[in-house]
């Protein structure tokens, strides 16, 4: 390899670790990772459109919530009052004390003070409410303030409380509808588009992602718009009482501003960074488990342990950094909010001795400068969460944007009864326009026969059973099922019709009943019980705790594989298909159990057409047809003597399996004779 192929290969690697490290902070593995939207602003507002069926209550209840907030914002005002209140009695009551006659007006005690020189507490009296030497409190009117105080904080809490259960509320139902559409969604997507989308990819776009949508909602809406407010409401209120003070408050902002300016976007890098850390270990703690008997075979314990050790450390020094880079925020604000308190301490109390302020007012100045601080705090928060809530917005988005298969037609005709012939006239079709995998291929098939598909890997097999069910359509010809197109038919009907077994065998968190009842939901238990005894499920049935009710886990993994399969095999017995398609169904049972389903499954297929997909040809020799597929095209067709006679593509196959094992046909026989005298258990 020369030189500039060397560089092009390690360039390619680091582009496919890049890849690779961005799909996993993508995956999430328990964790939102968060990111930035290609398009934010079209993909925030849209969003925010999916609140639009609620528009009218959201619309009430910002309002409650504004109504709330201001509540908030002028309770510190009156509140301050009260002090003025208690203030004024305490130096009604020092001013008598200090020989001033009682019942002296407020005026005339300033004019007293100015006469004798004290001009500066003079003016700290004349800044007061009116008030008389030796009254003392007014509680009547201190009284009235104090409920005053607890309506207004009693309303303003009760509005807030429920803004954010209406807004919860309205969250809640409006994800509930982007599930129900996104779940909609994947039943309308091609098969075309799960095989270009991982698996985990999905499961994370349909939970992770909407579960992070709806808490950047929750949190930001209703927030967003209590902490805009506060900040206007607040402001206004420090203007109001002092503009000298609001200047020193308003100070913070710039000096808030350089915090999130600086730190902010180095801990949204490192918060990124731990989360592509987070997504590594997990991929290197799954495939440790998953492997873990070839790990331990292999004697690659240490080798292992030294990975996870050594990714471990990274995502250490990634979170650490995370931290400490987000947990200087908060304290750098406390700082700022701290300085600021003391200046409007300082200035508050100069201007309270000088007479150009009251007391109260400066209380209710302080209460308002860390008002202030505490939603501008929470906006800065916010904006990060807003960004990783629209970034999987935009990924849900795409899910919901992606191009569907064709509709059926409305008018489209009914299935007419039949007997399940099955036509393929000059069928075309490929995955890549580029690469054609089915050019020109033609073949019948009568009603109760057996037709086995045999080629090597990636031959078109499957594919060819995947347009008959049309889970892709055809890029040229037509397939006829008892004579009526299947592109003119509806998906359902078609569908119906076919009973099919593939090679991974899927069951769902439930009964071993509910299971096989899953094939047709009307089958009564007899049926159940028949499909299950011609498929030799009960055999296995019988041995387990609680029978036909025993319930299988999420992965069925208190069966085996072959029980697994077939289990599937006796759900497509009930479901009695007049079409049955049998995709490698015996690949994860052993030999034993497979010569009993394929005499099991002959009396499956008697009236019925089938389609076997096989690599063993020993399960197919008694096919009537055999259609040999190289490269998507059929090389050769015939039944298994005569393909062996013509000693072509198929003949070459079998010697390749059965060369060295020439006599396990004969003891196949015999083995299936036996079968048939045993009795089945009770």
């Amino acid at each position: 390899m020369s030189a500039p192929d060397v560089q092009t290969e390690e360039e390619r690697l680091e582009l496919e670790l890049a890849e690779q490290a961005r799909l996993s902070a993508d995956d999430w593995s328990g964790g939102v990772a968060p990111g930035k939207a290609a398009n934010f602003g079209k993909s925030f507002a849209r969003m925010i459109g999916l609140l639009r069926p609620h528009w009218v209550g959201f619309s009430l209840v910002s309002l409650a919530g504004a109504v709330g907030v201001v509540l908030a914002v002028v309770a510190p005002k009156v509140l301050g009052e009260a002090t003025n209140i208690i203030f004024e009695g305490v130096v009604s009551l020092a001013l008598a004390a200090a020989g001033i006659p009682t019942g002296t007006s407020q005026a005339q005690v300033v004019q007293l003070l100015q006469r004798n020189g004290q001009t500066d507490v003079a003016a700290m009296v004349s800044a007061m409410g009116e008030f008389h030497v030796g009254v003392g409190v007014d509680f009547d009117r201190l009284r009235g303030v104090i409920v005053a105080v607890l309506a207004i904080y009693v309303v303003s809490a009760l509005l807030s409380w429920v803004q954010g259960y209406v807004i919860n509320v309205i969250m809640v139902r409006t994800m509930w509808r982007l599930r129900e559409d996104v779940e909609a969604k994947l039943n309308r997507l091609p098969l075309s588009y799960f095989d270009k989308v991982q698996r985990g990819e999905l499961i994370s776009r349909v939970t992770n992602d909407i579960d992070n949508i709806t808490q950047t909602m929750q949190q930001s809406l209703s927030g967003a718009l209590t902490s805009v407010l506060t900040v206007v409401g607040v402001l206004v209120m420090m203007f109001s009482i002092s503009w000298q003070l609001a200047l020193i408050a308003l100070v913070s902002l710039p000096l808030m501003a350089v915090i999130f300016g600086v730190i902010g976007p180095k801990s949204q890098k490192a918060f990124s960074l731990q989360w592509r850390k987070v997504g590594r270990l997990n991929a290197r703690v799954e495939e440790s488990f998953s492997g873990h008997a070839l790990v331990q075979v292999f004697g690659r314990e240490q080798d292992s342990r030294a990975k996870f050790a050594e990714e471990n450390e990274e995502l250490y020094q990634a979170s650490f950094k995370a931290q400490f880079l987000s947990g200087i925020i908060m304290p750098g604000m406390m700082f700022i909010g701290s300085v600021t308190y003391v200046g409007i301490a300082v200035l508050g109390g100069l201007m309270v001795a000088s007479g150009n302020l009251r007391l109260g007012d400066v209380q209710a100045f302080i209460q308002y400068s860390q008002q202030f601080t505490q939603p501008l705090s929470e906006l800065g928060g916010m904006a990060a969460v807003v960004q990783s809530g629209t970034a999987s917005a935009e990924r849900v988005f795409d899910l919901l944007d992606a191009d569907e298969q064709d509709p059926d037609a409305e008018d489209a005709p009914a299935l007419e009864p039949g007997r399940g012939v099955i036509a393929f006239e000059h069928v075309a079709f490929s995955y890549d326009p580029d690469q054609p995998l089915i050019r020109d291929l033609s073949f019948r098939v009568e009603p109760g026969q057996t037709v086995a598909i045999v080629g090597p890997t990636g031959a078109g097999k499957t594919t060819l059973v995947n347009l008959l069910m049309r889970f892709y359509e055809l890029d040229a010809g037509r397939i006829l099922l008892d004579g009526q197109d299947v592109s003119e038919l509806t998906r359902d009907d078609v569908r119906a019709r076919t009973g099919m077994v593939l090679q991974d065998p899927w069951l769902f968190a439930g009964t071993i009943r509910e299971n096989i009842r899953y094939g047709r939901q009307s089958a009564t238990d007899e049926e159940i019980l028949g499909a299950a005894t011609a498929t030799r499920v009960d055999r296995f049935v019988h041995s387990l705790p609680d029978g036909y009710d025993t319930v299988l886990d999420e992965d069925a993994s208190n069966v085996s594989a072959g029980e697994k399969q077939l289990i599937t095999i006796a759900r497509a017995f009930v479901a009695q298909p007049s079409v049955l398609i049998l995709d490698e169904a015996t690949s994860s049972v052993d030999t034993r159990t497979e010569l009993l389903l394929q005499h099991a499954m002959a009396v499956l297929r008697q009236g019925r057409t089938s389609f076997v997909i096989a690599h063993r040809l020993s399960t197919i020799r008694d096919a009537d047809l055999i259609l040999v597929m190289e490269h998507g095209d059929i090389v050769e067709q015939g039944t298994h003597d005569q393909l062996i006679g013509a000693q072509g593509a198929y003949w070459r196959l079998y010697q390749s399996q059965f060369e060295q094992a020439a006599t396990d046909l004969d003891a196949d026989q015999e083995l299936v004779g036996a079968a048939d005298g045993e009795t089945e258990p009770a």
